[in-house]
């Protein structure tokens, strides 16, 4: 294969908060290696009269709407004994598709999705519309993330804690969606066990394609 390699993906996720994963994605397949023009889109399986239900008709379904190079499943896992499960039933689900099926990388943060974007005070900060803020924020270490038991409160907390307002307004500067497309650089991830199964099978996966190269 030569020249540069243009990836289509398409991420499907368990709730509309959880498109937050899109720009660690990214970063990820172009940190591993992808060189040519990366382009994503969520799965937004809202909007059709009949909506799927059951994880083999979404899986359908995002296929059918988004089609791609690469999917992404994602999965949020109650705690670290359930990622491999999470996985497993992602697995089994694609196994039964009855349609022809792209390269799928299974996404499963310990918890939920917002445990991966608690590690960035700046990101946090400039989310919450106060850059600058001088604030103390009691971020969790990393060691401790994947056994938070609601790393959604952790961060509406913490992005509340960073607007420097007063309890009412707080309230109204809550912006979790924005935290991850306020973060430059995702490596810190990287000490996390789920991010690192993930993106362990992303890199193997782009070896195998030759998307690498």
């Amino acid at each position: 294969m030569t020249g540069k390699v243009d990836i289509r993906f398409t991420l499907l996720t368990d709730g509309s908060s959880d498109d937050a994963l899109m720009p660690i994605l990214r970063w990820s397949i172009i940190e591993n290696g992808v060189r040519g023009g990366v382009q994503g889109e969520w799965a937004d399986l809202r909007w059709p009269k009949r909506r799927p239900s059951g994880l083999v008709d979404r899986i359908t379904a995002a296929l059918h709407y988004y089609p791609c190079d690469l999917l992404f499943v994602h999965r949020d896992a109650e705690g670290r004994d359930m990622l491999l499960e999470r996985v497993g039933e992602i697995r089994q689900a694609l196994d039964r598709l009855t349609i022809a099926k792209p390269p799928v990388v299974c996404v499963v943060p310990v918890r939920m999705t917002e445990a991966w974007l608690l590690l960035d005070e700046r990101a946090i900060r400039r989310a919450a519309g106060n850059p600058n803020g001088r604030e103390p924020l009691a971020l969790p270490r990393p060691a401790e993330i994947e056994t938070l038991p609601d790393p959604k409160d952790t961060l509406a907390a913490l992005l509340r804690d960073a607007c420097g307002l007063g309890a009412r307004r707080r309230r109204r500067k809550v912006r979790i969606a924005l935290v991850a497309g306020r973060v430059e650089d995702f490596t810190p991830l990287r000490s996390l066990s789920a991010f690192r199964v993930m993106e362990g099978d992303l890199a193997a996966l782009i070896r195998a394609q030759g998307w690498d190269r």
